[in-house]
């Protein structure tokens, strides 16, 4: 019997020529990699970009009946690791940012807070417009805050910390929004929506605010000292 047709032996990758060998770099590995670079070495500035651009921009999408009853529970004082990695990431911006103002010379000391041309939207709110004529008064705010104090439980050696810790974060102005987390309004609550749980005037309303604030603080930290500790440990609270 004749032997059947032998198998012709193929040569290990190693030995094919190498116009025939598969390229690794292929246009898709090439973009890939690109990608990571870039994202490794500007994360932090696109993060900061990118969480001013979803202060600003209102989400198009309903709330549901889910996150409604958070907001009428007060839910959103709880711990909220997403919000606090970006206020994280914002604080590092920041020092970043200071310490090449240091480096080159700059005199003075930038904020990290600005005042945007609208009050920015979310969650089913859309951006608005500030009120014609009216202007931020801290002063106003200060008293307003103070005048609280005792309904939410703190004592007035309470006010020295609360007062220091929201000049810091946004000079008592309720239009405040932070350069680089988004965070809004005089206790840059981020995003300014989770104020809504405190009346819908959040957007402009410095009380709404104030209350929402000390809600948060009595909840997440227990007392202003507490809330302002921490912020001085870490930059934000």
């Amino acid at each position: 019997m004749s032997p059947g047709p032998q198998l012709s032996e193929r040569p290990p990758k190693e030995d094919l020529p190498s116009a025939r060998r598969p390229s690794r770099f292929t246009p898709k590995r090439v973009i890939i990699t690109t990608l990571s670079l870039v994202i490794v070495i500007g994360g932090g500035g696109f993060v900061a970009y990118r969480a001013v651009q979803n202060a600003n921009e209102p989400k198009q999408t309903p709330m549901s009946l889910t996150d409604l009853g958070k907001l009428a529970s007060g839910d959103l004082y709880a711990p909220d690791p997403e919000a606090d990695l970006l206020k994280a990431e914002a604080e590092q911006a920041y020092r970043a940012d200071q310490l090449k103002k240091e480096r080159s010379g700059a005199a003075g000391k930038g904020l990290d807070w600005v005042v945007p041309k609208k009050a920015p939207g979310g969650d089913g709110f859309p951006a608005q417009n500030f009120p014609p004529g009216s202007n931020p008064s801290p002063g106003s705010n200060k008293a307003t805050a103070k005048a609280m104090l005792a309904s939410f439980g703190f004592g007035a050696d309470q006010w020295g910390c609360l007062e220091s810790l929201w000049q810091k974060e946004s000079g008592w102005n309720e239009r405040a929004m932070n350069r680089y987390s988004g965070a809004y309004g005089i206790p840059q609550s981020l995003p300014g929506s989770k104020m809504a749980s405190a009346g819908a005037d959040w957007q402009t309303n410095a009380a709404t605010q104030i209350k929402w604030g000390l809600g948060y603080i009595k909840g997440r930290y227990g007392s202003p000292c507490a809330a302002w500790g921490h912020s001085q440990s870490v930059g934000w609270y």
